[in-house]
């Protein structure tokens, strides 16, 4: 382990990881700043329910987990990542106009299955990518650094609109249309600022989902999956992380406040844990990030007032930079290096329908026994996963 160490020490983080972090950023003040206003935005605009909100979230969150799948099966089809990987950006940024000019909630939720459809394309070919360019004793560090960038631009991205909101006395549709600028950056700066490795020599191309392929397989990298889904039925839609923030009396301009102190907490942690990742008993880490999610479950469940919400939603940003970057170092380790695409996509088609399934109860939680309900239900899951854990396959990469 110490020699293990010491390479991760000296192994520097390669470019292109570090240009794949800042489109992950762009990309990501873009998205927030139109995500972090859209529940409000549909609640007092349009006269959205709780239910609603988390069918919709559910829906267009499900759909681009489950469209990881097809890319990334393609990328690893035709042994490239990156032409996915801008396609998907690029359909990112054009949906963004559409949230502007949307009058209804039908609208809305196809404006996010657009936007979110463009991050399933994007998703499994850049993670796969990751994968392929950062050697494996840094592989865990690689990813949280990707994190660590993207958060980043999810606690900027709300720090934007708070201004913006202010500026133009909440006028929703105009930050819509300003969120087109990082979107388009970010695209043009994967175009320029990444080169994909070269298909190894004498690789023959051939159909991922055929049988024999997926036996490749591995019963480890199963679990991973299996875990992963019930880990995320205990995390359902941020969505309603705002909607607390606005019951417990915080003013509407102020409200992304709440998503820029869970996302300060993801980004600063995400990095050290991604290194920590590269060293400790995945297992071990994992079940320490759990615990850290039923810690601000609990005190989401409680709270009152805003001051206690912002303080268990910092918590749930610091379980997500202890497990998100960790959990895709396990799926990359577990897969054959021809077949991460492909796996990368399973994993996110089965937390993408347990993450619709939560977002939904979740919803439906909140309408009918209040708040306190949705979260004392997602601390739970994390008891059934953290259960899980004792029988999981999981050793130190």
């Amino acid at each position: 382990m110490k020699e293990g160490a010491a390479r991760a020490n000296s192994t520097p983080i390669p470019k292109g990881i570090w240009a794949l972090g800042f489109v992950s950023l762009l990309a990501d003040i873009s998205s927030e700043m139109v995500h972090v206003l859209l529940p409000l935005f549909m609640v007092t605009a349009l006269g959205a329910s709780a239910l609603m909100i988390g069918l919709m979230e559910g829906a267009a969150e499900a759909t681009a987990l489950i469209v990881k799948v097809f890319s990334g099966t393609l990328s690893d089809y035709f042994g490239r990542r990156k032409p996915l990987a801008v396609a998907g950006y690029a359909l990112g940024a054009c949906a963004k106009p559409l949230f502007a000019i949307a009058q209804t909630t039908g609208m809305v939720l196809f404006a996010r299955i657009v936007d979110r459809t463009g991050k399933g394309i994007r998703g499994a070919p850049r993670d796969a990518l990751i994968a392929d360019i950062a050697p494996a004793n840094v592989r865990g560090a690689a990813f949280g650094l990707r994190q660590s960038l993207d958060t980043v631009g999810a606690f900027v991205g709300p720090l934007i609109a708070i201004g913006l909101m202010l500026a133009w006395s909440n006028d929703f549709r105009a930050v819509f249309w300003f969120a087109v600028i990082p979107g388009a950056l970010a695209v043009a700066l994967l175009v320029v600022g990444v080169r994909e490795p070269e298909r190894q020599p004498g690789q023959v191309r051939t159909n991922p989902l055929r049988r024999e392929n997926l036996r490749r397989l591995s019963r480890a990298y199963w679990w991973v999956v299996a875990i992963g889904a019930v880990f995320t039925l205990a995390r359902f839609s941020e969505a309603f992380l705002v909607l607390k923030a606005h019951e417990g009396g915080m003013a509407l301009a102020w409200v992304p406040l709440v998503m820029v102190a869970m996302n300060i907490a993801y980004a600063l942690s995400a990095y050290p844990f991604g290194r920590l990742a590269d060293r400790m008993h995945h297992g071990t880490l994992l079940a320490l990030g759990l615990g850290v999610l039923i810690a601000a479950d609990l005190v989401l469940a409680y709270s009152t007032h805003w001051s206690g919400v912002v303080f268990g939603v910092s918590l749930w940003g610091l379980h997500m930079g202890m497990t998100q970057g960790l959990l895709a170092t396990m799926v990359a380790d577990a897969a054959p290096p021809d077949l991460r695409g492909t796996a990368f996509g399973f994993f996110n088609l089965v937390s993408g329908i347990a993450l619709f399934a939560a977002s939904v109860f979740a919803g439906l939680l909140w309408d009918g026994l209040g708040s306190s309900a949705t979260f004392f239900a997602g601390a739970a899951f994390c008891a059934i996963t953290l259960l899980a854990l004792r029988f999981a396959p999981i050793q130190k990469a």
